[in-house]
């Protein structure tokens, strides 16, 4: 039997079903040993009631299931009535509901069952880290920062229109908006890891991660760090070197979002940019002496910053219809120029805007990936003159090389791939 006939077969209900509940039900006979912890079953009853769900809709309909579920149900009432524990959840309580509710979706989807029983194992297993997380790493503002995120991509987002609402059609709102949100989940991502993990735990995490808010801003940053304390020297051209590894995974992920079809005409061209990133990142980061240790520095601003995002979403808005202007008025040219300047502001709207001129047929496949290098290569200007001001003539030289070999590969693997046919 294949492995895709094993799905297809009655047989992956029951191994997935009996699977889940074994890996939940040790899981929660592991946290039996805290005394302290009142625990709903363990290894065998998790697995029972796995099978319970799963023979429940093998074989009885939605009708026996629903009685199936009234009796667990009671178990787990009943359960949480004799819990003497000191402190009252109901994870265990709900954790055997749920395996229940595991099994009986085993039977028409045991893939999917499979997986979300992963997760929950794991969600029970990481207790102790996402609490900690939750109460000692999280600020009040920081989750309030969350709800925001949720409320941009779950409220505001579906109401926006999708269609152009300019007179050269190349704005579109909710392009602009997934854009926005896309910002907002990568500056909170890289934020909250960074206040998780410590600045002390090195200049180059923290520039790989400061790279997807800016990684001009974020080489700025280092370079002051460098300056003032010598010994953090290749430490900061380490995470300025990272950042920019960020740049090319956040490149990626703007074009997808506003042109899926641009990242599969130029994932050569990020490819090569992120090996090249990647290779003098690892030479340095080899150098560096253990026993240097860096203090943890007080993290501030916002985990979300959505001041940064709708500036963004606002450079892009208005780098798409200046370009889509020039395009109109001078034609391909002039809107690769239009984007070329907006490079040595921002190399990912300006990427944007050349993907989304596309997309709308303004600029050719071929102009468009151009405009995407050129905007690259006016940002790595930026970054060169920001590092020279911030961190010296020796910290400029030190990066200006690995940065203009990264656009120089990108520029050479772009050209290839559009002398392709």
């Amino acid at each position: 039997m294949t492995i895709a006939e094993f799905w297809r077969s009655e047989y992956a209900a029951f191994v997935v079903a009996l699977g889940v509940g074994l890996l939940i039900g040790v899981e929660r006979e592991r946290r039996k040993r805290d005394l302290s912890a009142g625990v709903a079953g363990g290894v065998r009853t998790h697995a029972i009631v796995a099978l319970i769900g799963a023979l429940t809709r093998q074989f009885a309909g939605l009708e026996m299931l629903a009685v199936g579920a009234a009796f667990i149900g009671g178990l787990v009432c009943l359960a949480y009535w004799r819990d003497r524990s000191p402190d009252l959840g109901i994870t265990s309580e709900v954790t055997l509901f749920a395996t229940y509710l595991l099994g009986a979706l085993a039977v028409g989807a045991p893939q999917l069952a499979a997986a979300v029983g992963v997760v929950v194992a794991l969600m029970l297993a990481l207790r102790e880290t996402l609490h900690r997380f939750v109460d000692r790493t999280l600020t009040d503002r920081e989750v309030l920062d969350g709800l925001l995120l949720a409320g941009a991509a779950l409220v505001v987002l579906p109401l926006m229109p999708d269609e152009s609402v300019d007179i050269y059609g190349v704005v579109n709102p909710r392009t602009i908006w997934e854009l926005t949100v896309l910002v907002l989940a990568i500056n909170g991502f890289g934020y909250v890891a960074l206040r998780a993990l410590g600045a002390g735990r090195g200049l180059p995490l923290a520039g790989f991660f400061g790279g997807f808010v800016s990684s001009a801003a974020t080489i700025g940053a280092l370079g002051t760090q460098a300056r003032r304390n010598a010994a953090l020297f290749d430490a900061a051209v380490a995470g300025g070197l990272l950042s920019s590894i960020a740049t090319v995974v956040q490149l990626g992920l703007v074009l997808e979002v506003v042109e899926p079809g641009m990242v599969m005409r130029l994932w050569e061209t990020l490819a090569a940019m992120a090996v090249v990133a990647i290779g003098f990142s690892s030479w340095v980061v080899a150098k560096l002496s253990d026993g240097k240790p860096v203090d943890d520095a007080p993290m501030h601003g916002r985990a979300f910053e959505p001041g940064r995002a709708l500036v963004f979403s606002m450079t892009v808005t208005a780098l798409l219809w200046t370009a889509a202007l020039l395009q109109a008025r001078f034609g391909a040219g002039g809107a690769l120029l239009g984007i070329a300047f907006g490079g040595f502001a921002d190399a990912h709207s300006a990427a944007a805007s050349a993907a989304a001129l596309a997309a709308k047929g303004v600029l050719t496949d071929g102009a468009a990936a151009a405009g995407v290098m050129m905007a690259v290569l006016t940002n790595t200007v930026t970054k060169i003159v920001v590092a020279a001001v911030s961190g010296g003539r020796r910290y400029a030289i030190r990066l200006a090389g690995p940065l203009l070999t990264m656009a120089a590969a990108g520029a050479a693997a772009a050209w290839l791939t559009l002398q392709s046919p």
